[in-house]
Protein backbone atom coordinates (compact mmCIF):
# COMPACT_ATOMS: atom_id res chain seq x y z
CA UNK A 1 0.00 0.00 0.00
CA UNK A 2 1.33 3.43 -0.92
CA UNK A 3 2.20 5.70 1.96
CA UNK A 4 -0.56 8.20 2.74
CA UNK A 5 -0.17 11.82 3.77
CA UNK A 6 -2.43 11.32 6.76
CA UNK A 7 -1.74 12.20 10.41
CA UNK A 8 -2.93 9.52 12.83
CA UNK A 9 -3.33 9.96 16.60
CA UNK A 10 -3.61 6.70 18.58
CA UNK A 11 -5.09 6.72 22.09
CA UNK A 12 -4.62 3.40 23.92
CA UNK A 13 -3.50 2.57 27.46
CA UNK A 14 -1.92 -0.77 26.48
CA UNK A 15 1.84 -0.29 26.06
CA UNK A 16 2.17 -3.41 23.90
CA UNK A 17 -0.49 -2.19 21.48
CA UNK A 18 1.11 1.26 21.35
CA UNK A 19 4.50 -0.30 20.58
CA UNK A 20 3.03 -2.46 17.80
CA UNK A 21 1.21 0.47 16.19
CA UNK A 22 4.35 2.63 16.41
CA UNK A 23 5.96 0.10 14.07
CA UNK A 24 2.99 -0.61 11.79
CA UNK A 25 1.36 2.75 11.13
CA UNK A 26 4.40 4.87 10.15
CA UNK A 27 4.88 2.50 7.20
CA UNK A 28 1.55 3.70 5.81
CA UNK A 29 1.00 7.24 7.12
CA UNK A 30 3.07 10.41 7.10
CA UNK A 31 2.86 11.17 10.83
CA UNK A 32 1.77 9.01 13.75
CA UNK A 33 1.54 9.90 17.44
CA UNK A 34 0.49 7.60 20.27
CA UNK A 35 -0.65 8.61 23.75
CA UNK A 36 -1.63 6.37 26.68
CA UNK A 37 -4.49 8.42 28.13
CA UNK A 38 -7.44 10.41 26.78
CA UNK A 39 -6.75 13.03 29.45
CA UNK A 40 -4.22 14.63 27.10
CA UNK A 41 -6.32 14.00 23.99
CA UNK A 42 -7.76 17.51 23.51
CA UNK A 43 -4.43 19.30 23.91
CA UNK A 44 -2.72 16.87 21.51
CA UNK A 45 -5.47 17.41 18.96
CA UNK A 46 -4.83 21.15 19.10
CA UNK A 47 -1.06 20.81 18.73
CA UNK A 48 -0.82 17.78 16.40
CA UNK A 49 -4.00 18.41 14.35
CA UNK A 50 -4.60 14.78 13.34
CA UNK A 51 -6.74 13.70 10.41
CA UNK A 52 -7.85 10.49 12.14
CA UNK A 53 -7.99 9.42 15.78
CA UNK A 54 -7.78 5.70 16.57
CA UNK A 55 -9.56 5.68 19.93
CA UNK A 56 -9.54 2.83 22.43
CA UNK A 57 -12.92 2.41 24.15
CA UNK A 58 -11.74 1.21 27.57
CA UNK A 59 -9.06 2.82 29.73
CA UNK A 60 -9.66 1.19 33.13
CA UNK A 61 -9.36 -2.51 33.85
CA UNK A 62 -12.49 -2.45 35.97
CA UNK A 63 -14.58 -0.66 33.38
CA UNK A 64 -15.23 -2.40 30.09
CA UNK A 65 -18.56 -1.08 28.93
CA UNK A 66 -17.05 1.22 26.31
CA UNK A 67 -18.75 4.26 27.86
CA UNK A 68 -15.44 6.07 28.36
CA UNK A 69 -14.62 5.69 24.69
CA UNK A 70 -18.05 6.98 23.70
CA UNK A 71 -17.57 9.98 25.99
CA UNK A 72 -14.27 10.91 24.35
CA UNK A 73 -15.73 10.28 20.90
CA UNK A 74 -18.42 12.84 21.71
CA UNK A 75 -15.78 15.28 23.01
CA UNK A 76 -13.76 14.98 19.79
CA UNK A 77 -16.80 15.51 17.60
CA UNK A 78 -18.01 18.40 19.73
CA UNK A 79 -14.71 20.24 19.52
CA UNK A 80 -13.38 19.12 16.12
CA UNK A 81 -16.20 17.56 14.10
CA UNK A 82 -14.09 17.37 10.93
CA UNK A 83 -11.66 14.84 12.49
CA UNK A 84 -12.52 11.21 11.72
CA UNK A 85 -12.59 8.74 14.62
CA UNK A 86 -12.09 4.97 14.37
CA UNK A 87 -13.09 3.12 17.55
CA UNK A 88 -10.80 0.39 18.91
CA UNK A 89 -12.22 -2.26 21.25
CA UNK A 90 -11.55 -5.80 22.45
CA UNK A 91 -15.26 -6.51 22.67
CA UNK A 92 -17.13 -7.30 19.49
CA UNK A 93 -20.31 -5.60 20.59
CA UNK A 94 -22.50 -4.70 17.60
CA UNK A 95 -24.73 -2.45 19.69
CA UNK A 96 -21.70 -0.51 20.88
CA UNK A 97 -20.50 -0.19 17.30
CA UNK A 98 -23.88 1.13 16.21
CA UNK A 99 -23.93 3.64 19.08
CA UNK A 100 -20.43 4.79 18.16
CA UNK A 101 -21.46 5.27 14.53
CA UNK A 102 -24.52 7.23 15.66
CA UNK A 103 -22.23 9.58 17.57
CA UNK A 104 -20.08 10.19 14.53
CA UNK A 105 -17.44 7.44 14.47
CA UNK A 106 -16.19 6.58 10.99
CA UNK A 107 -15.75 2.86 11.70
CA UNK A 108 -15.08 0.24 14.35
CA UNK A 109 -12.08 -2.13 14.75
CA UNK A 110 -12.13 -5.20 17.02
CA UNK A 111 -9.04 -6.43 18.89
CA UNK A 112 -7.09 -8.53 18.13
CA UNK A 113 -6.95 -6.80 14.78
CA UNK A 114 -5.86 -7.72 11.29
CA UNK A 115 -3.08 -5.36 10.18
CA UNK A 116 -4.33 -5.01 6.63
CA UNK A 117 -7.90 -4.36 7.77
CA UNK A 118 -6.77 -1.78 10.32
CA UNK A 119 -4.64 0.12 7.80
CA UNK A 120 -7.39 0.00 5.17
CA UNK A 121 -9.92 1.38 7.65
CA UNK A 122 -7.63 4.23 8.74
CA UNK A 123 -6.80 4.97 5.09
CA UNK A 124 -10.51 5.12 4.24
CA UNK A 125 -11.11 7.45 7.17
CA UNK A 126 -8.26 9.69 6.02
CA UNK A 127 -9.54 9.67 2.42
CA UNK A 128 -12.98 10.72 3.66
CA UNK A 129 -11.43 13.49 5.77
CA UNK A 130 -9.36 14.67 2.77
CA UNK A 131 -12.41 14.64 0.51
CA UNK A 132 -14.38 16.84 2.91
CA UNK A 133 -11.42 19.17 3.37
CA UNK A 134 -10.98 19.45 -0.40
CA UNK A 135 -14.63 20.30 -0.88
CA UNK A 136 -14.36 22.96 1.81
CA UNK A 137 -11.18 24.38 0.23
CA UNK A 138 -12.89 24.75 -3.15
CA UNK A 139 -14.71 27.78 -1.82
CA UNK A 140 -13.22 30.51 -4.02
CA UNK A 141 -10.97 33.04 -2.29
CA UNK A 142 -13.37 35.79 -3.38
CA UNK A 143 -15.96 34.46 -0.92
CA UNK A 144 -13.67 35.01 2.08
CA UNK A 145 -14.24 38.10 4.17
CA UNK A 146 -12.07 41.11 3.37
CA UNK A 147 -12.00 43.26 6.49
CA UNK A 148 -10.87 46.75 5.51
CA UNK A 149 -10.97 48.41 8.89
CA UNK A 150 -10.89 52.17 9.36
CA UNK A 151 -7.15 52.89 9.29
CA UNK A 152 -5.57 55.28 6.81
CA UNK A 153 -3.28 52.67 5.24
CA UNK A 154 -6.10 50.22 4.44
CA UNK A 155 -8.35 53.07 3.32
CA UNK A 156 -5.80 53.93 0.62
CA UNK A 157 -5.58 50.28 -0.45
CA UNK A 158 -9.36 50.00 -0.65
CA UNK A 159 -9.76 53.10 -2.80
CA UNK A 160 -7.10 51.81 -5.18
CA UNK A 161 -8.74 48.38 -5.38
CA UNK A 162 -12.10 49.95 -6.21
CA UNK A 163 -10.46 51.73 -9.15
CA UNK A 164 -8.40 48.89 -10.57
CA UNK A 165 -10.57 45.83 -9.86
CA UNK A 166 -12.98 46.38 -12.81
CA UNK A 167 -10.02 46.61 -15.22
CA UNK A 168 -7.76 43.83 -16.52
CA UNK A 169 -4.63 45.51 -15.17
CA UNK A 170 -1.99 43.16 -13.78
CA UNK A 171 -1.61 43.57 -10.01
CA UNK A 172 1.35 42.91 -7.72
CA UNK A 173 0.45 42.54 -4.02
CA UNK A 174 3.26 42.78 -1.48
CA UNK A 175 3.32 42.38 2.28
CA UNK A 176 4.60 40.20 5.09
CA UNK A 177 3.53 36.59 5.45
CA UNK A 178 0.05 36.31 6.90
CA UNK A 179 -1.19 39.78 5.94
CA UNK A 180 -3.95 38.39 3.71
CA UNK A 181 -2.51 38.82 0.22
CA UNK A 182 -4.52 35.85 -1.07
CA UNK A 183 -7.73 37.28 0.41
CA UNK A 184 -7.07 40.63 -1.27
CA UNK A 185 -6.48 38.85 -4.57
CA UNK A 186 -9.84 37.13 -4.15
CA UNK A 187 -11.51 40.47 -3.44
CA UNK A 188 -10.05 41.98 -6.63
CA UNK A 189 -11.37 39.01 -8.61
CA UNK A 190 -14.80 39.29 -6.97
CA UNK A 191 -15.04 42.97 -7.91
CA UNK A 192 -13.84 42.41 -11.48
CA UNK A 193 -15.80 41.71 -14.65
CA UNK A 194 -14.34 38.20 -14.54
CA UNK A 195 -16.02 37.36 -11.24
CA UNK A 196 -18.21 34.65 -12.79
CA UNK A 197 -15.19 33.00 -14.37
CA UNK A 198 -12.66 30.83 -12.49
CA UNK A 199 -9.92 32.15 -10.24
CA UNK A 200 -7.02 29.70 -10.27
CA UNK A 201 -4.48 29.97 -7.44
CA UNK A 202 -0.91 28.70 -7.70
CA UNK A 203 1.77 28.63 -5.01
CA UNK A 204 4.54 29.41 -7.46
CA UNK A 205 7.24 28.98 -4.85
CA UNK A 206 6.17 25.38 -4.22
CA UNK A 207 6.54 24.28 -7.84
CA UNK A 208 9.60 22.12 -8.39
CA UNK A 209 11.71 22.79 -11.45
CA UNK A 210 10.63 19.52 -13.06
CA UNK A 211 6.93 20.31 -12.59
CA UNK A 212 7.03 24.06 -13.29
CA UNK A 213 6.14 23.93 -17.01
CA UNK A 214 3.78 20.98 -16.64
CA UNK A 215 1.75 22.62 -13.86
CA UNK A 216 1.56 26.06 -15.45
CA UNK A 217 1.35 25.17 -19.14
CA UNK A 218 0.16 21.54 -19.11
CA UNK A 219 1.52 18.54 -21.00
CA UNK A 220 0.40 16.03 -23.60
CA UNK A 221 0.28 12.27 -23.20
CA UNK A 222 3.73 10.73 -23.54
CA UNK A 223 5.61 14.00 -22.96
CA UNK A 224 7.59 12.28 -20.19
CA UNK A 225 7.64 8.98 -18.31
CA UNK A 226 4.60 9.54 -16.05
CA UNK A 227 2.55 11.53 -18.57
CA UNK A 228 -0.15 8.90 -19.10
CA UNK A 229 -2.83 11.39 -20.16
CA UNK A 230 -3.08 14.98 -21.38
CA UNK A 231 -2.92 17.54 -18.58
CA UNK A 232 -4.43 21.02 -18.68
CA UNK A 233 -2.16 23.57 -16.98
CA UNK A 234 -3.11 26.44 -14.68
CA UNK A 235 -2.99 29.03 -17.46
CA UNK A 236 -5.62 27.15 -19.47
CA UNK A 237 -7.71 26.46 -16.36
CA UNK A 238 -7.83 30.20 -15.70
CA UNK A 239 -8.78 31.10 -19.29
CA UNK A 240 -11.38 33.86 -19.18
CA UNK A 241 -10.79 34.38 -15.46
CA UNK A 242 -7.99 35.27 -13.04
CA UNK A 243 -4.65 33.56 -12.45
CA UNK A 244 -3.18 34.22 -9.00
CA UNK A 245 0.53 33.44 -8.66
CA UNK A 246 1.43 33.51 -4.98
CA UNK A 247 5.06 33.71 -3.78
CA UNK A 248 6.26 34.72 -7.23
CA UNK A 249 9.52 35.94 -5.74
CA UNK A 250 10.52 32.32 -5.09
CA UNK A 251 10.59 31.31 -8.76
CA UNK A 252 14.19 30.48 -9.79
CA UNK A 253 15.76 32.96 -12.22
CA UNK A 254 16.11 30.50 -15.12
CA UNK A 255 12.37 29.64 -14.93
CA UNK A 256 11.28 33.27 -14.89
CA UNK A 257 12.02 33.55 -18.63
CA UNK A 258 9.46 30.83 -19.40
CA UNK A 259 6.81 32.63 -17.37
CA UNK A 260 7.66 35.95 -19.03
CA UNK A 261 7.33 34.42 -22.49
CA UNK A 262 3.83 33.13 -21.73
CA UNK A 263 2.75 36.52 -20.36
CA UNK A 264 4.17 38.41 -23.33
CA UNK A 265 2.68 36.08 -25.94
CA UNK A 266 -0.61 35.56 -24.10
CA UNK A 267 -0.32 31.95 -25.15
CA UNK A 268 1.19 28.74 -23.83
CA UNK A 269 2.57 25.55 -25.33
CA UNK A 270 2.02 22.30 -23.50
CA UNK A 271 5.07 20.22 -22.67
CA UNK A 272 5.62 17.72 -25.47
CA UNK A 273 3.55 19.71 -27.98
CA UNK A 274 4.33 22.41 -30.56
CA UNK A 275 0.92 24.05 -30.86
CA UNK A 276 0.52 27.45 -29.20
CA UNK A 277 -2.73 27.81 -27.23
CA UNK A 278 -4.01 31.36 -26.68
CA UNK A 279 -5.08 32.21 -23.13
CA UNK A 280 -7.08 35.14 -21.80
CA UNK A 281 -6.20 35.74 -18.17
CA UNK A 282 -6.08 38.56 -15.64
CA UNK A 283 -2.86 38.15 -13.68
CA UNK A 284 -2.46 38.86 -9.96
CA UNK A 285 0.85 38.12 -8.23
CA UNK A 286 1.89 38.26 -4.60
CA UNK A 287 5.14 38.09 -2.67
CA UNK A 288 6.65 38.88 0.70
CA UNK A 289 10.01 39.65 -0.91
CA UNK A 290 11.52 42.97 -2.01
CA UNK A 291 11.45 42.41 -5.77
CA UNK A 292 13.12 45.73 -6.56
CA UNK A 293 16.08 44.73 -4.41
CA UNK A 294 16.12 41.31 -6.07
CA UNK A 295 16.20 43.01 -9.48
CA UNK A 296 19.18 45.13 -8.40
CA UNK A 297 20.98 42.02 -7.13
CA UNK A 298 20.24 40.04 -10.30
CA UNK A 299 17.90 37.57 -8.61
CA UNK A 300 14.72 38.63 -10.42
CA UNK A 301 14.34 39.57 -14.07
CA UNK A 302 13.74 43.27 -14.55
CA UNK A 303 11.54 42.72 -17.61
CA UNK A 304 9.34 40.27 -15.67
CA UNK A 305 9.15 42.69 -12.73
CA UNK A 306 7.76 45.46 -14.93
CA UNK A 307 5.40 43.00 -16.62
CA UNK A 308 3.75 42.01 -13.32
CA UNK A 309 3.95 45.40 -11.60
CA UNK A 310 1.42 47.42 -13.60
CA UNK A 311 -0.43 48.16 -10.35
CA UNK A 312 1.20 47.71 -6.95
CA UNK A 313 -0.72 47.19 -3.69
CA UNK A 314 1.07 46.87 -0.35
CA UNK A 315 -0.70 45.33 2.63
CA UNK A 316 0.55 46.79 5.93
CA UNK A 317 1.40 44.49 8.82
CA UNK A 318 -1.38 43.76 11.34
CA UNK A 319 0.55 45.57 14.08
CA UNK A 320 0.12 48.73 11.97
CA UNK A 321 -3.64 48.08 11.69
CA UNK A 322 -4.53 47.94 15.38
CA UNK A 323 -8.13 49.02 14.74
CA UNK A 324 -8.72 45.80 12.81
CA UNK A 325 -7.38 43.33 15.39
CA UNK A 326 -10.48 42.94 17.57
CA UNK A 327 -12.99 42.90 14.65
CA UNK A 328 -10.86 40.23 12.98
CA UNK A 329 -10.73 38.26 16.23
CA UNK A 330 -14.51 38.45 16.56
CA UNK A 331 -14.90 37.22 13.00
CA UNK A 332 -12.62 34.24 13.74
CA UNK A 333 -14.45 33.55 17.01
CA UNK A 334 -17.74 33.26 15.14
CA UNK A 335 -16.15 31.05 12.49
CA UNK A 336 -14.50 28.59 14.87
CA UNK A 337 -17.30 28.56 17.42
CA UNK A 338 -19.57 27.32 14.65
CA UNK A 339 -17.02 24.87 13.24
CA UNK A 340 -16.14 23.32 16.60
CA UNK A 341 -19.58 23.78 18.16
CA UNK A 342 -18.25 25.82 21.05
CA UNK A 343 -20.36 28.25 23.14
CA UNK A 344 -17.97 31.21 22.62
CA UNK A 345 -19.74 34.34 21.41
CA UNK A 346 -17.38 37.20 22.20
CA UNK A 347 -14.24 38.42 23.91
CA UNK A 348 -13.66 40.21 27.21
CA UNK A 349 -12.10 43.72 27.26
CA UNK A 350 -8.98 42.33 28.99
CA UNK A 351 -8.47 39.69 26.31
CA UNK A 352 -9.08 42.27 23.58
CA UNK A 353 -6.41 44.51 25.09
CA UNK A 354 -3.92 41.65 25.05
CA UNK A 355 -4.58 41.10 21.35
CA UNK A 356 -4.21 44.81 20.56
CA UNK A 357 -0.83 45.09 22.26
CA UNK A 358 0.76 41.91 20.86
CA UNK A 359 3.42 42.34 18.16
CA UNK A 360 1.79 39.90 15.64
CA UNK A 361 4.88 38.93 13.72
CA UNK A 362 2.74 36.32 11.94
CA UNK A 363 0.05 38.90 11.17
CA UNK A 364 -3.54 37.81 10.46
CA UNK A 365 -2.57 34.17 10.11
CA UNK A 366 -1.05 34.20 13.60
CA UNK A 367 -4.15 35.91 14.99
CA UNK A 368 -6.39 33.33 13.32
CA UNK A 369 -4.41 30.41 14.75
CA UNK A 370 -4.44 32.03 18.19
CA UNK A 371 -8.22 32.46 18.16
CA UNK A 372 -8.83 28.97 16.79
CA UNK A 373 -6.84 27.39 19.62
CA UNK A 374 -8.51 29.62 22.22
CA UNK A 375 -12.00 28.75 20.97
CA UNK A 376 -11.26 25.01 21.03
CA UNK A 377 -9.95 25.07 24.60
CA UNK A 378 -12.41 27.58 26.05
CA UNK A 379 -15.58 26.48 27.81
CA UNK A 380 -17.05 29.93 28.48
CA UNK A 381 -19.21 32.23 26.38
CA UNK A 382 -16.41 34.80 26.03
CA UNK A 383 -12.70 34.43 25.48
CA UNK A 384 -10.84 35.66 28.56
CA UNK A 385 -7.26 36.77 29.09
CA UNK A 386 -6.37 33.30 30.36
CA UNK A 387 -7.67 31.73 27.12
CA UNK A 388 -5.25 33.75 25.00
CA UNK A 389 -1.91 31.97 24.63
CA UNK A 390 0.73 34.09 22.93
CA UNK A 391 4.51 33.75 22.59
CA UNK A 392 6.76 36.47 23.96
CA UNK A 393 6.76 39.52 21.68
CA UNK A 394 9.10 39.24 18.70
CA UNK A 395 9.45 42.95 18.00
CA UNK A 396 13.02 44.27 17.66
CA UNK A 397 12.85 45.76 21.18
CA UNK A 398 10.91 42.73 22.46
CA UNK A 399 8.17 45.15 23.51
CA UNK A 400 5.20 46.71 21.83
CA UNK A 401 6.39 49.04 19.02
CA UNK A 402 4.36 51.83 20.59
CA UNK A 403 6.88 51.84 23.40
CA UNK A 404 9.85 52.23 21.07
CA UNK A 405 11.64 55.52 20.70
CA UNK A 406 14.52 57.27 22.46
CA UNK A 407 13.82 55.78 25.87
CA UNK A 408 16.61 54.27 27.93
CA UNK A 409 16.50 50.54 28.59
CA UNK A 410 15.21 51.18 32.11
CA UNK A 411 12.47 53.50 30.81
CA UNK A 412 11.46 50.95 28.21
CA UNK A 413 11.41 48.22 30.87
CA UNK A 414 9.29 50.33 33.22
CA UNK A 415 6.79 51.08 30.45
CA UNK A 416 6.60 47.39 29.54
CA UNK A 417 5.88 46.42 33.15
CA UNK A 418 3.28 49.16 33.62
CA UNK A 419 1.57 48.14 30.36
CA UNK A 420 1.51 44.49 31.41
CA UNK A 421 0.13 45.40 34.85
CA UNK A 422 -2.67 47.35 33.19
CA UNK A 423 -3.28 44.64 30.60
CA UNK A 424 -3.67 41.85 33.17
CA UNK A 425 -5.39 43.90 35.85
CA UNK A 426 -2.52 43.52 38.31
CA UNK A 427 -2.48 39.69 38.13
CA UNK A 428 1.20 39.20 39.02
CA UNK A 429 1.42 35.62 37.77
CA UNK A 430 0.15 36.58 34.32
CA UNK A 431 2.30 39.72 34.24
CA UNK A 432 5.42 37.72 35.08
CA UNK A 433 4.56 35.09 32.47
CA UNK A 434 3.93 37.70 29.76
CA UNK A 435 7.28 39.38 30.49
CA UNK A 436 9.07 36.01 30.71
CA UNK A 437 10.46 36.74 34.19
CA UNK A 438 10.02 35.08 37.58
CA UNK A 439 7.66 36.44 40.24
CA UNK A 440 10.56 37.38 42.60
CA UNK A 441 12.16 39.32 39.74
CA UNK A 442 8.86 41.03 39.06
CA UNK A 443 8.50 41.97 42.75
CA UNK A 444 11.96 43.55 42.70
CA UNK A 445 11.21 45.56 39.58
CA UNK A 446 7.84 46.73 40.90
CA UNK A 447 9.65 48.02 43.97
CA UNK A 448 12.39 49.57 41.85
CA UNK A 449 9.96 51.52 39.69
CA UNK A 450 7.55 52.25 42.54
CA UNK A 451 4.66 50.58 40.71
Amino acid sequence: MAKSKGKILVVDDNSGIRAALKVLLPMHFAQVEVIPSPNELISRMVDFRPDVVLLDMNFHTDINTGNEGLFWLSEIKKRCPEIEVVLFTAYADIQLAVEGMKRGAFDFIVKPWDNEKLVETLKAAYDNRSKEAKEASQTPPSSLNMLWGKGQAMSVVRKTVEKIAPTDATVLITGENGTGKDVLAGEIHRMSERALRPMVCVDAGALTETLFESELFGHVKGAFTDAHTDHVGKFEQADGGTLFLDEIGNIPLHLQAKLLRALQNRSITRVGDTKAIPVDIRLICATNKDLEKMVREGEFREDLFYRINTMHLHLPALRDRVDEIVPLAEMFIAKYAERYRRPVQGITPEAAEILKTHYWGGNIRELQNCIEKAVILSDGESLTASDIELPQSRSPQNTNPAMAGNDTLEETEEKAIRAAMARYGGNLSMVAKSLNISRPTLYAKLKKYNI
